[in-house]
């Protein structure tokens, strides 16, 4: 499997990162380049899962506010900021979702780099209609296995990374991760 940098760093990135922060503990301005690198990334996962455009701009929002008011709690933990960054945005779009009584519809991100990379676990992907196939299995996944798979295959993340996120020991991520591509197969 590819890895995209955007999601893995050497452990010398992750220090300056952390520098990076930890500046940004005693003097909040020097947030910005925490926010300017992962901004994109946690709006699309909160887009994801909202009805609107407007509403994930405003939860976006409000997981970088969060962040910032609470940055003097974290602790550096060997994986990339952007992990407490999706905590919280998971947090705060549980609570929109709750605080509203909706339940959205979810919309599988698929990309053909994700697509082929879980391929791999299913000798039987070969025709279009059985890429289509292993796609509607994959929508009809609960949210929790669901977002496992998409940081897995479609985000190309570490299951530390993926642990990190969900509040997960790495291995627990991993054993799930098995069992959900084992559940995907015997369904194909």
């Amino acid at each position: 499997m590819q890895v995209k940098s955007r999601y893995h760093q050497t452990q010398e990135a992750l220090l300056r990162e952390n520098d990076i922060i930890e500046a940004a503990k005693k003097n909040p301005k020097r947030f910005e380049p925490i926010y300017i690198k992962y901004h994109e990334q946690i709006f699309r996962y909160v887009y994801q899962r909202m009805d609107s455009e407007a509403q994930a701009y405003d939860i976006t929002s409000q997981v970088f506010l969060k962040a910032l008011t609470k940055l003097h709690k974290y602790e550096f933990k060997g994986v990339p900021f952007s992990s407490w960054l999706y905590r919280i945005a998971m947090s705060e779009v549980y609570q929109f979702l709750k605080d509203n009584g909706k339940v959205v519809a979810r919309t599988v991100n698929v990309e053909t780099s994700g697509l082929v990379a879980i391929e791999d676990d299913f000798e039987d992907v070969k025709r279009s209609k059985d890429k289509a196939k292993l796609i509607q299995l994959i929508a009809t996944l609960p949210e929790d296995e669901l977002q496992i798979i998409e940081m897995r295959y479609f985000e190309k993340r570490s299951f530390r990374e993926i642990g990190d996120i969900l509040g997960l020991a790495e291995n627990t991520a991993k054993v799930r991760s098995f069992r959900i591509v084992k559940k995907l197969r015997k369904s194909f």
